[in-house]
């Protein structure tokens, strides 16, 4: 399979498409408009990573598409996988629309905000939109594949960042379990290009990333096929990012698989958490007229040519998430219960992984 580079013009545009649902009541909103205002954009996160990137992308642009053109300025605030900046927009801003936040998924995992001194509920924020890139891929040494469903083989060896694996690579765990995979886990790799290195020279037979240049140099090579894709959320399904062809979502796959209702919770929380990357966040208490300008402000920005442009230079794959969206996958994070959450780390330590307190 040759992987092929996605239009990041159409795709903006398709998912823009997608979020033109609230423009009937917007329009019966109050006017709103920041002529002269200067707009806090937090980052809970520190400079130079992608939530940062992504936030320093959008700023000009919402500014640009914003009533009254107002000036934006993306101020990082990290500490404590981002929650430091949520606990700032939940107790030091005004409901005003002068203060939002870019967020990540570790800010709406319940694992991280129910802790005892961080609580509190996603479901309080209004969320404007959000950025994703599409999606994940396992890509899978194409010498080993048939390893993966033969267990009198050698197992696959999936490798994995730290002693911990992300969400993204997560996908393993399911596919042991359900699937009937035969691999095993190697942890330890300190970084995805380290990681990269240990797949190209055959140290680990698979692994996960979004990264499209390092998936597209393995496929290239004719030694690499992608197995399977997160894909990400547009309009409430899991739709699979372009470039990567035909590999399935893995959701797809999974259908029926999953007997245990509590199982069943804890992949809902899986592919949630997974599928959440980027988001824009009001506090509490906003006016529906201001959240309305904002949400209004994003899909204009989606659907201006210089989003794709620059969004391109952080990914080859850089795609508008709708609110709705955005909403929903928080909502599955928010109403996750602890039990939930100690299926899939059961799981994990069944296949020798354990978390590190």
């Amino acid at each position: 399979m040759k992987i092929q580079k996605s239009n990041l013009l159409v795709r903006g545009a398709l998912c823009a498409l997608g979020i033109f649902a609230y423009i009937g009541s917007a329009r019966s909103e109050p006017s709103v408009r920041f002529d002269g205002q200067t707009i806090n954009l937090i980052v809970g996160f520190a400079a130079g990573g992608g939530t940062d990137a992504a936030a320093r992308v959008l700023a000009p642009l919402l500014a640009r598409h914003l009533p009254g053109q107002p000036t934006i300025v993306v101020r990082n605030l990290p500490g404590a996988f981002g929650i430091a900046a949520v606990n700032h927009l939940l107790h030091q801003s005004k409901p005003d629309g002068l203060t939002l936040s870019m967020g990540a998924n570790s800010q709406v995992d319940p694992v991280n905000y129910r802790k005892a001194s961080l609580q509190y509920d996603p479901k309080q924020f209004h969320y404007i939109g959000g950025i994703g890139r599409g999606g994940y891929a396992l890509v899978i040494n194409s010498a080993a594949e048939k390893r993966l469903h033969d267990r009198t083989a050698t197992p696959v060896i999936m490798g994995t960042i730290g002693g911990w694996p992300r969400a993204a690579m997560q996908v393993t765990v399911w596919g042991i379990e359900y699937l009937g995979w035969n691999a095993r886990w190697v942890t330890g790799y300190p970084g995805t290009n380290q990681l990269m290195l240990a797949l190209e020279r055959g140290e680990v037979d698979m692994t996960s990333t979004g990264n499209m240049f390092q998936l597209g140099k393995l496929v290239e090579s004719g030694k690499f096929r992608i197995l399977n894709q997160s894909g990400s959320l547009q309009n409430g399904k899991f739709i699979g990012r372009a470039d990567l062809g035909s590999a399935p979502v893995f959701s797809d796959l999974m259908a029926g698989k999953i007997g245990d209702p509590l199982g069943q919770m804890a992949f809902k929380y899986w592919i949630a958490i997974n599928a959440t990357d980027k988001f824009l966040a009001l506090p509490p208490g906003t006016p529906g007229s201001i959240v309305a300008a904002w949400r209004e402000a994003f899909r204009a920005t989606v659907r201006d040519p210089e989003f794709a442009d620059l969004g391109q230079r952080i990914s080859d794959e850089f795609a508008p998430v709708a609110y709705e969206d955005i909403e929903l996958l928080i909502t599955t994070l928010a109403d996750t219960s602890p039990e939930v959450v100690d299926y899939l780390t059961s799981l994990l330590a069944k296949q020798g992984l354990k978390a590190s307190n």
